[in-house]
């Protein structure tokens, strides 16, 4: 198979996009995700695949802690400043304002929906970890909007790795 029929077939796969909170001391981070996913009922379990070579992947390795942060779809700008390592001032990321949850990480106080996990399981998969988190603590903060996803914006991401990235 070439790599374009690939990347054609994987970028159809309806994903959500979400800013991920991690934190580790006193270093915090906020990251764009688009692979997520509920994966157990009893205990609520959320799947994250996030880039090996992603700060927030070591931050989660050493605070065992993650926050999914649900965006409007009417608001996607955020999605392409957090595509890079978050700047941190305060009790902001870039320049969005966070609070620390239950387990430590950060959640962005305009998420319309988020939730805390503590981290059960990880998984290496080769270029991305699995991690798996137990959600301990939520919030919704507008109900009536509906959750960003992948093809609300232009972005893209999948598929196989392209440009010696």
């Amino acid at each position: 198979m070439e790599p374009e029929l690939i990347n054609k077939v994987t970028w159809k796969i309806p994903n959500a996009l979400a800013l991920i909170g991690s934190a580790s001391g006193e270093e915090w981070n906020g990251m764009t995700a688009s692979w997520i996913t509920q994966l157990s009922m009893e205990p609520v379990l959320i799947g994250v695949g996030v880039d090996n070579k992603a700060v927030t992947h070591r931050l989660i390795s050493e605070s065992g802690s993650f926050t999914v942060n649900l965006w409007s779809s009417e608001d996607t700008r955020p999605f392409v400043k957090f595509s890079k390592p978050a700047d941190r001032d305060g009790n902001t990321l870039n320049g969005r304002p966070v609070f620390v949850a239950t387990t430590g990480a950060p959640v962005f106080e305009e998420a319309i929906a988020w939730m805390d996990c503590q981290v059960r399981r990880s998984i290496d998969f080769g270029t991305h970890t699995l991690f798996v988190g137990e959600v301990v603590d939520a919030g919704v903060r507008d109900d009536d909007q509906r959750a960003a996803a992948m093809s609300d914006t232009r972005m893209k991401y999948g598929g196989v790795k392209r440009g010696g990235h």
